[in-house]
């Protein structure tokens, strides 16, 4: 697909620039921007017109809302689960009454969503889930079980939950999705992750016997899967365009510093530098070819592998500029509120999960391996399902 922008592109990006420039302020309450985004119509753009509250545009305008956005100093979204995982995955899978109850509040901002995927001991592992939701007489499915790393949880109004419908059931076989209510005193507990950066935007999410109606099932029994597999590759489209944004404005700053220090006399450093603008630069035309293509073999394995590594390596050189200064810490580490980090000691620590989250480096390297080039199926052991701890 040729992804130049034409004149319609353009002057889009005008109208979403200025309405930025006139909406987006730092320190804005993340529900309430929302809301603003949803009242104009700026949420759901990728999302076909059949009322739902949205406004269908092109691919190519999709790409320019995501760059004029991450340029912008507008705040980080919360809505970005609902509005770029769920929404899609319902959109392919969902029945006309799913997509009724749910797609217009994502729409206007209304209803915030989280992902119950990852488990402690099914991470980058999906199929070892042991959450299970057994369905009682009444029809509502009863959850009992643990998820982990659940971003923005402590936010969020509902959690869509791959697990196990099916007693018994092994790997992939025997999962449902289901649409979840967060507000069950009792039934769901949240309680936040502290991370090295003193931030917390993961959570634990822990099912006591909480309720999801039989109708909030997607994809039906047995299909969750086929469902959760199809979320994964909505997860890295066009956002992926936007990250790179912001990978530029960091690298920009990292640069900014090496300049400020004298680091950047070093020719060494000065190559790693010119390099990682390079990769940067070929990440973006990869997601660009990819984006406009449909069932690109391996390409959101490949993405991630790509930008876990790059980002970490930035982090790197962001503390290698700093030089010894980059060693001084806060002066409380046990502090409860965030801790006082320059930009470069954020960067480094936060990006050390980089390879990690969103699926590890060693599962994209085999789901590239096995499903790509077709090499031999890694030997796995049988693995007895457990019942889930309480």
């Amino acid at each position: 697909m040729d992804f130049g922008f034409g004149a319609e592109d353009e002057g889009f990006r005008a109208e979403a620039r200025a309405w930025l420039s006139a909406h987006a302020e730092a320190g804005l309450e993340r529900r309430d921007w929302e809301r603003t985004l949803g009242k104009d119509g700026w949420i759901g753009l990728g999302w076909p017109a059949s009322g739902y509250g949205n406004r269908s545009v092109t691919l190519t305008q999709q790409v320019v809302w995501a760059e004029e956005y991450a340029r912008s100093p507008a705040p980080a979204r919360s809505g970005h689960i609902g509005e770029n995982l769920l929404a899609p995955t319902l959109i392919a899978h969902g029945t006309d009454e799913q997509k009724t109850r749910f797609l217009p509040p994502v729409a206007a901002g209304d209803e915030l969503w989280c992902q119950g995927y990852s488990e402690p001991g099914a991470g980058s592992d999906l199929a070892g889930v042991r959450t299970a939701a057994v369905r009682d007489t009444d029809g509502t499915y009863r959850i009992t079980g643990q998820k982990i790393w659940t971003s923005l949880a402590h936010e969020a109004d509902w959690c869509f939950v791959l697990a196990r419908t099916e007693a018994g059931s092994r790997h992939h076989h025997g999962l449902g999705f289901l649409l979840v209510p967060m507000d069950q005193p009792g039934r769901v507990e949240v309680r936040p992750i502290r991370q090295l950066t003193g931030t917390s935007e993961f959570n634990e999410v822990f099912f006591d016997g909480a309720r999801a109606r039989a109708e909030h099932l997607v994809g039906g029994e047995g299909g969750g899967w086929k469902v959760a597999m199809s979320l994964l590759g909505f997860e890295r489209g066009v956002s992926t365009l936007a990250q790179q944004i912001g990978f530029a404005a960091e690298l920009g700053r990292v640069v900014e510093t090496a300049v400020a220090t004298g680091a950047v006399r070093d020719p060494v450093l000065r190559d790693r530098l010119v390099r990682q603008w390079a990769e940067l630069r070929t990440m973006r035309w990869n997601a660009l070819r990819t984006l406009g293509s449909s069932g690109v073999a391996g390409a959101p394995s490949v993405t991630k592998l790509l930008w876990g590594g790059w980002h970490q390596r930035l982090g790197e050189l962001a503390t290698q500029v700093r030089g010894a200064a980059a060693a001084v810490g806060p002066a409380d580490w046990t502090a409860r509120a965030p801790y006082e980090l320059d930009v470069s000691q954020h960067l480094f620590l936060f990006s050390r999960a980089d390879t990690i989250y969103g699926g590890s480096d060693q599962v994209q390297r085999t789901i590239i391996a096995e499903r790509v080039l077709g090499l031999p199926r890694e030997p796995r052991e049988p693995r007895e399902p457990r019942e889930p701890k309480r």
